[in-house]
């Protein structure tokens, strides 16, 4: 039978590019174990490039090689995990209490439905919500070490026998649909969206097959929602020249965001780039430029101090790095429903390309007296 994607229904990607988000959305990636969506990852990588590794922890990457044998490299990475849950407590009737996998909201927690990677595969479970009206703590939100989980067990032991135990985690089940024509919502589009923008550069680097000036290598990285882990190993081993880091970032245009403290970002309007201590005036001016020689939307963020994200540990790998940060603007971030715009996730991709294509061998992005 032949798939619809109707859960990405008027998306503007092609059907192999919607079968390979979807899969990769669907597929469980927790900080710590994200090594079977990385499996996804690597194998559609592999239609593109032979050379596709994986390191230790799961950090993974593709390589397209410049001709030149001394060639820079550019680094364009992402990271490949998502929050979660992970179980703490079984109790002696069967129910699960658990703690945060990276910044897991408490507060939307409650009646939620949550898949835990077992021992004999996946259980689905339900996050308990008493009912409204035996509630006598209406308004209060609850603690971590509050929220339990029914998976329809009787007793520890029937929790056993479905394969699960303490250091178990999950994730929640809601997979991707679309809001009217370009708006994507799911789970995890920190950062699984910006893993499927790299393998789209990959898309298009195979099939152009120009001649590259740098070595460009495209990482999805792991546990950067528990401290950015994976790219220090990952900036560690490449020693790039120059790096991308691509994330979300989030899009201030839903009722009750104060643009003053947050900044004015919005969903359709266009990558973002981040100028602050992180990102290299340099790389960034060359962003710049090649959206404006291109007519790409690009917005600005302003990071003071640090960007929150992989970009802070990979420009201090080493004697540095000339970084930036390209982000999709996201609502609702860290929750169920996070939602971007596909025309953000396009225009994005044709920034990278841009970049690629505008590097010259003999160029270096850093400062000069």
């Amino acid at each position: 039978m032949e798939e619809t994607h109707a859960s990405l229904v008027g998306m503007n990607i092609d059907d192999a590019s919607k079968s390979f988000l979807e899969e990769l959305l669907n597929t469980p990636s927790p900080s710590g174990f994200e090594i079977e969506a990385q499996r996804v990852w690597a194998k559609e990588m592999s239609k593109y490039t032979a050379d596709v590794q994986c390191d230790t922890y799961g950090n993974t990457w593709a390589t397209f090689t410049a001709n030149k044998p001394d060639a820079p490299t550019l680094m364009i990475e992402a990271h490949a995990d998502e929050i979660g849950f992970m179980i703490r407590h079984i109790t002696s009737d069967g129910f699960l209490y658990v703690e945060r996998v990276g910044g897991t909201d408490a507060s939307i927690a409650r009646g939620r439905r949550i898949r835990f990677m077992g021992n004999n595969g996946d259980v689905i479970g339900i996050t308990g919500n008493t009912a409204i009206h035996l509630r006598d703590n209406e308004g209060k939100e609850p603690k971590i070490w509050e929220v339990y989980i029914d998976v329809g067990a009787s007793n520890a032991e029937e929790v056993a026998e479905m394969g699960l135990r303490i250091g178990h985690v999950g994730v929640y089940v809601d997979g991707p649909l679309t809001l009217h024509k370009n708006r994507l919502v799911c789970r995890a589009l920190d950062n699984r969206l910006s893993g499927f923008v790299l393998t789209e550069i990959a898309k298009q680097l195979s099939d152009k097959k120009e001649e590259l000036a740098w070595n460009i290598v495209l990482v999805n990285a792991v546990q950067e929602e528990v401290g950015c882990i994976g790219a220090r190993m990952a900036t560690h081993r490449l020693k790039p020249d120059a790096a991308i880091c691509i994330d979300v970032t989030h899009a201030t245009d839903s009722p009750g965001l104060d643009k003053g403290k947050y900044g004015d970002i919005k969903l359709g309007a266009g990558p973002t780039v981040i100028h602050g201590t992180a990102n290299h005036p340099n790389l960034v001016k060359r962003l710049e430029q090649l959206a404006e020689a291109n007519d790409l939307p690009l917005q600005h963020e302003a990071a003071g101090r640090s960007t929150g994200t992989d970009t802070d540990f990979i420009y201090i790998s080493g004697n540095g790095v000339a970084s930036a940060l390209v982000s999709l603007p996201l609502r609702y971030m860290h929750s169920p429903v996070e939602t971007a715009d596909m025309r953000d996730v396009e225009n994005t991709i044709q920034l990278m390309l841009q970049l690629i294509q505008s590097l010259k061998s003999d160029e270096s992005f850093g400062h000069k007296l």
